[in-house]
């Protein structure tokens, strides 16, 4: 969107953010080697349920799940223009057939009809609270089904003024591991294992790519936009200062 687009003012701070995100390999922080490796040390799947990424934007998972287990894999997301990306990279990458594309609510989908030998989300579980994603998550699940979840999460019990005065704005149900995981198995999961995201997966495949975004954009004449982007770039200051302290963890899940 630049400053002539007459619809620029019509923005929503959705419309911006996913307008920031767009071109871009990966809607949240990630990489593709970190993932391949918790799939290697992933027990084999049991039952007779599918394989889902929910959130799973334009699908750099979801092709990876594709390609590991050559089996279909439901593909979730709220923005259909995400999923029409999948669809393209799954059809270069010859994965087409591989990948079936929802557009729906990951919150609300019917366990009458779903049902996950794996279930995978990365960076997306926080649109429902680690707790809430737990609790929809689980009826979806076969016995003995895995789940493997990103989440935002505090690494201890320090907690830099700075850090903490942002995310109890920006989300408050932010928690540490340990409260994640009480979380997870008061609601029918257990604990195979976590691993913590490097930094460099945030530069290389995340931040960095989006700051080039924010610069693209900067001079956009939407509010809503210079709202994001400021919004954007303390996001990424913030992290600079104190990655020490928080970033993404996996939680490996078995439903019980």
């Amino acid at each position: 969107m630049t400053a002539q687009d007459p619809k620029s003012d019509d923005l929503t701070l959705i419309d911006a953010l996913i307008l920031l995100h767009a071109g871009t390999e990966r809607q949240g922080p990630g990489d593709e080697a970190f993932s391949q490796a918790l799939l290697d040390r992933l027990p084999a799947l049991r039952g007779t349920g599918g394989i889902a990424d929910l959130g799973c934007g334009t699908g750099t998972a979801s092709l990876l799940l594709a390609r590991h287990f050559t089996k279909p894999v439901l593909c979730v997301d709220a923005s259909r223009a995400f999923l029409d990306a999948l669809e393209a990279k799954a059809d270069e990458a010859g994965l087409g057939d591989l990948v079936t594309p929802l557009c729906a609510d990951m919150g609300s989908l019917d366990a009458r009809t779903h049902r996950f030998a794996l279930l995978w989300s990365e960076g997306a579980a926080y649109n429902l609270t680690f707790e809430g994603a737990m609790k929809a998550w689980r009826p979806l699940m076969v016995d003995n089904g895995l789940a493997v979840v990103s989440e935002l999460s505090w690494f201890g019990p320090e907690r830099p003024a700075e850090a903490e005065a942002y995310w109890s704005a920006a989300y408050p149900q932010m928690a540490d591991e340990e409260t994640n995981l009480a979380h997870a198995e008061r609601n029918g999961f257990r604990r195979i294992f976590t691993e913590r995201l490097p930094d460099a997966a945030w530069w290389q495949n995340y931040y960095g790519p989006l700051a080039e975004r924010l610069d693209a954009h900067q001079k956009s004449s939407s509010p809503m936009m210079q709202t994001a982007i400021a919004e954007t770039r303390g996001e990424i200051d913030l992290f600079r200062a104190h990655s020490a302290h928080y970033g993404y963890t996996f939680y490996v899940l078995e439903a019980v």
